[in-house]
């Protein structure tokens, strides 16, 4: 009897080649998108669930008991309850470096087109106050350049690390935060507020977890040095929003890149959507798709798929 293969969330993969899904001895049926009441009717007799951003928690996962494995089209794991997962024996497998130069080129997309004033000035340009300027040139608002600039990485897997690398070929210093909790910090490795105190970049690329939740709340913004820039393409809630907004406007943050917010598709009423601060450049979560990295992706899903199949034929 062939294996039972349902994607609740497809079309967030957009027009990603998924045919390599469709593998020998199993059913793969496509769904866009599911809606939090369909899950469970859609999964009922699936053995094996792929998810992008479709929540598989704990009440759900009781009511799915021929579900073996949930195949996680993302990195990140916190739309899976993972302990009751393990609790139910459903296998878990997520997609690891897939996005490693998609998602550090969006890390400085975001920062060069803050540092450069690219959207400040390209409206300057379309609202046409170069072709009324009397110089060659509009100075009128300030350029900073990377080099000697210190940048902050707090998460150091593998997007970390790649954004490291790049920062380096601009010339800028590097340091590696240690995590928030800890009381001593490994060789290579700085304490969080030490770290932030001499930051004029911050880059997230830590999961989220209760432990990371706000990571970036009142307090630790008021450890950066006056006029640090944060950079954020991991997840939304690892800042505070609030406390964001407010250290924007008071300038002890001078700029944010955000590719992430805490509910995406975010609602019209939320709060970073509203502030409209000139130094708030917010992307709708683009930092993981380029085509290759989509492409990669679905290879990896396959290849997990595959190998978890094989493993239970084998049994």
């Amino acid at each position: 009897m062939p294996f039972q293969l349902v994607f609740l969330d497809a079309a967030t993969l957009g027009d990603a080649d998924i045919t390599l899904l469709k593998q020998p001895n199993c059913h793969l049926t496509l769904h866009d998108y599911t809606a939090a009441v369909d899950i469970v009717p859609r999964l009922q007799h699936a053995d094996i669930a792929i998810v992008n951003k479709c929540v598989l928690d704990a009440a759900t996962l009781q009511q799915l008991p021929r579900l073996k494995a949930i195949m996680i089209a993302a990195t990140g794991t916190d739309n899976v309850d993972i302990a009751a997962a393990n609790h139910a024996g459903i296998v878990v497998k997520n997609v690891q470096n897939y996005a490693e130069t998609a998602v550090p080129q969006q890390v400085f997309a975001l920062l060069l087109a803050l540092t450069n004033q690219l959207i400040h000035y390209h409206h300057a340009v379309q609202n046409g106050a170069w072709s009324k300027s009397k110089s060659f040139c509009l100075l009128d608002y300030p350029i900073m350049e990377l080099a000697g600039k210190t940048l902050v990485i707090i998460g150091y897997g593998a997007l970390g690390q790649k954004t490291a690398e790049l920062a380096k070929v601009f010339g800028m210093n590097v340091i590696i935060s240690e995590r928030p909790d800890a009381v001593h910090a490994r060789a290579g490795r700085v304490l969080l507020r030490t770290a932030l105190a001499q930051a004029d970049v911050v880059s997230l690329h830590c999961p989220l977890t209760p432990d990371t939740f706000h990571l970036l709340n009142a307090e630790r913004i008021s450890w950066l040095k006056p006029g640090a820039m944060i950079i954020n393409t991991a997840r939304g809630a690892l800042i505070d929003p609030n406390a964001l907004i407010s250290a924007l406007h008071s300038r002890q943050v001078g700029a944010a890149g955000l590719d992430v917010l805490a509910q995406e598709p975010p609602p019209a009423s939320d709060i970073l959507l509203n502030c409209k601060h000139p130094n708030l450049l917010i992307t709708p979560h683009t930092g993981w798709a380029s085509q290759e990295a989509r492409k990669r992706m679905v290879h990896k899903i396959a290849v997990n798929i595959h190998n978890f199949i094989a493993d239970r034929t084998d049994n």
